[in-house]
C-alpha cells in the first residue's frame, strides 16, 4: 500500500512493463531523456531503475510536481535528476536531450498545445534523437475500438478541447518540426507507441 499522499495510477502499474518492452530497447543508447507530463511520477521511477544507463529528467506542470518529487524521493535513484516544470506552452529546458517520451498526454492537451509538444520536442531533440509518444490514437479518423470511442466521449464531456488525436494528424505536426515518424506499436487495451525521430 502506498502512502496517502503519494499519488498512485492504476494504469501507470498496467502499463509500465509493455511500455518498458518497446522503449527498453529504443532507448538503448540514449544518456539524457526528457519525460513530458510525468503526472504520478510512478513511470519515470519504474523506467530509470531498468534503464540506469541514461539520466531521466520528469517534467510536467507545476501542481504535479509535489507527487513527482515524492515518487523520486522514494526511489533515491542517482539517474532521476530533480523534476521541472514544462508547460508545453511556455518555455522549455535551454538543453538538448537524446531521446523524449510522454505518456497519455495528448489526448488530454488541446490539439494547440500538441502542437506546441511537437514543436518544443523538435527544438529540445537531438539529430537522430527518437520521441516515444504512448497513449490511444485514432487512424484515418476511425477509432480502433468502441472502447476508445466512448473514452473519447467521456474525455470531451469534460472538456471539448480535449481528445483522441489521429495520427495522420500527428505525423504532420511531427513532420513540421523535422521528425518523421518511423515505428507504431500496437499496445495492450487499444494503445499504441509511436516512434518518431529528427532527422539531421
Amino acid at each position: 500500500m502506498y502512502p496517502i499522499d503519494k499519488p498512485y495510477s492504476e494504469a501507470c502499474e498496467e502499463n509500465k512493463q509493455p511500455i518498458l518492452d518497446v522503449i527498453g530497447p529504443l532507448f538503448q543508447e540514449v544518456r539524457h531523456l526528457l519525460e513530458i507530463g510525468s503526472g504520478t511520477g510512478q513511470h519515470a521511477v519504474f523506467f530509470a531503475a531498468a534503464l540506469p544507463h541514461l539520466v531521466w529528467q520528469t517534467s510536467d506542470c507545476a501542481h504535479y510536481l509535489p507527487g513527482i518529487r515524492a515518487w523520486l524521493d522514494d526511489a533515491d535513484l542517482p539517474n532521476l535528476p530533480p523534476t521541472r516544470v514544462l508547460d508545453v506552452t511556455g518555455t522549455w529546458p535551454d538543453e538538448r536531450f537524446d531521446g523524449v517520451f510522454s505518456a497519455n498526454t495528448a489526448h488530454i492537451m488541446s490539439e494547440p498545445e500538441v502542437e506546441a509538444m511537437f514543436d518544443g520536442v523538435g527544438r529540445v531533440l537531438v539529430d537522430g534523437g527518437c520521441f516515444a509518444l504512448y497513449g490511444p490514437f485514432n487512424i484515418g479518423g476511425r477509432y480502433t475500438s468502441e472502447s476508445n470511442a466512448r473514452f473519447d466521449a467521456m474525455l470531451r464531456s469534460r472538456d471539448p478541447a480535449m481528445g483522441i488525436r489521429d495520427l495522420d494528424r500527428l505525423i504532420r505536426m511531427a513532420r513540421d518540426n523535422g521528425m518523421e515518424l518511423i515505428a507504431d506499436h500496437p499496445m495492450p487495451v487499444n494503445n499504441r507507441t509511436l516512434v518518431w525521430q529528427r532527422i539531421p
